[in-house]
C-alpha cells in the first residue's frame, strides 16, 4: 500500500467534483493525450516541450513534461492506495479502487496548461472522509509541526516515503502517535515551530530568493565583477526579481520534487537534511541563466552533476537507481 498526498487540478479546481464523485483526478492537454493513449512517453515529452506551456505560461523543462506523463501513470495505476488531501483546515483521505480510470473531455480551464480543451482522468475511490477510523476529526491545526511538512504539497501529488507513510496510516487509524512525537527530531521541530516568528514568506519562497541571489553572485564573480548583472547581461538574462519569480514557478511546476531524482525538495528554514535543500542548476552547464535552461535539484545532485551533460548524468543516475547489489 502506497500513501499519496494530492492536490486535484490547478488551484484544486477539481476538488468539489472529486469529493462528490469519490475520485482522485488529474488533467491532460488534448494536444498530447493521444501520445498517452499509445503509452508513447518519448513522443509525449517531445511534443510537450515543443508546443505546450506550464500553468504559469512557461515552456516546460524535460523534467516537468516527464512529470506530466507520470501523473497520468500514478492516477491510472493506483488501486488500494491511500490518498490524502488538505482543504483549508480539514484533512481528507480515501482509498483508491481497482476500477478503470474514467477519461472525460472538457472545455479548457483557464488556469490549466494552455490548450483549447483538456481531458480529466478520474480514478474511482472509496468515499472521502475527514475523520479517522475511530471517528476522530482530522484537522490541520491539530497536526504536529513536522507532520505538516509532509502531509501537504503545493504541487500536484507526491508519494510519501516509508516512515512518513507509516505515520499517515497511524494518523488515519487513530493510533497512538507518541512514538513519532517523542523522537528527538520531532521534538526539535516542535520547539523550533514554537520559537519561530510569523513570516509572510514560505520556506519555498525563501529558497527561491537564496537561489536567485547565489546565481547572480556566481555570474558576477565569474566575470571578475562585483556589480549585480541586469537583463542585458549575456550570462544571466533576468533581473533579480524576474529570476526569483522564475525559480518559484520551477518549484511549483516540478511539484516540489528534484528535477533529476524525483526526491522531495527541502526548503530554507524547514530543512532536516541540508543535502536535500533546493539548488538551482543549469541544464546545459555551458549555457546561460535563462528560461528553459534552469531546473531545481537537490543540493547533493547539483554538486555531483557539476559540469556533466544533463542527459549523461541522468543516465548514470538511472543506472544507480536500477542496479541490484
Amino acid at each position: 500500500m502506497r500513501v499519496f498526498i494530492v492536490n486535484v487540478g490547478q488551484q484544486n479546481y477539481l476538488w468539489p467534483d472529486c469529493l462528490a464523485r469519490n475520485t482522485v483526478a488529474t488533467v491532460d492537454n488534448v494536444a498530447v493525450h493521444h501520445f498517452w493513449d499509445q503509452r508513447d512517453r518519448k513522443g509525449y515529452i517531445e511534443h510537450a516541450l515543443a508546443h505546450l506551456k506550464t500553468a504559469r505560461n512557461e515552456t516546460p523543462t524535460r523534467a516537468v513534461a516527464s512529470r506530466w506523463y507520470g501523473l497520468m501513470e500514478a492516477i491510472t495505476e493506483t488501486g488500494g492506495d491511500i490518498w490524502i488531501h488538505r482543504e483549508k483546515e480539514q484533512l481528507w483521505w480515501t482509498t483508491s479502487l481497482g476500477d478503470p480510470v474514467q477519461t472525460e473531455r472538457r472545455p479548457s480551464f483557464n488556469a490549466v496548461r494552455d490548450g483549447p480543451e483538456i481531458f480529466e482522468l478520474h480514478k474511482p475511490c472509496e468515499p472521502w472522509s475527514d475523520r479517522n477510523r475511530k471517528g476522530g476529526k482530522l484537522s490541520w491545526d491539530g497536526l504536529h509541526p513536522k507532520a505538516k511538512d509532509f502531509l501537504f504539497t503545493e504541487g500536484t501529488l507526491q508519494q510519501l516515503a516509508p516512515d512518513n507513510a507509516a505515520y499517515a496510516l497511524a494518523l488515519i487509524a487513530g493510533d497512538d502517535l507518541s512514538g513519532w512525537h517523542n523522537q528527538p527530531t520531532w521534538q526539535a521541530k516542535s520547539d523550533r515551530a514554537g520559537r519561530s516568528a510569523v513570516t509572510s514568506f514560505s520556506p519555498a519562497q525563501r529558497a527561491a530568493w537564496r537561489m536567485a541571489d547565489t546565481a547572480l553572485a556566481t555570474v558576477a564573480q565569474s566575470n571578475g565583477q562585483q556589480a549585480l548583472r541586469t537583463i542585458k547581461n549575456k550570462d544571466c538574462l533576468f533581473t533579480r526579481e524576474e529570476l526569483r519569480e522564475y525559480i518559484q514557478s520551477l518549484i511549483l511546476d516540478q511539484d516540489e520534487l528534484c528535477a533529476i531524482t524525483g526526491i522531495p525538495l527541502q526548503f530554507d528554514g524547514a530543512q532536516e537534511d541540508s543535502e536535500l535543500l533546493a539548488s538551482l542548476d543549469r541544464i546545459d552547464s555551458n549555457g546561460h541563466y535563462e528560461r528553459g535552461n534552469l531546473q531545481v535539484v537537490c543540493r547533493f545532485v547539483n554538486r555531483w552533476k557539476s559540469d556533466a551533460r544533463d542527459e549523461e548524468f541522468r543516465r548514470l543516475i538511472e543506472l544507480v537507481r536500477t542496479s541490484r547489489f
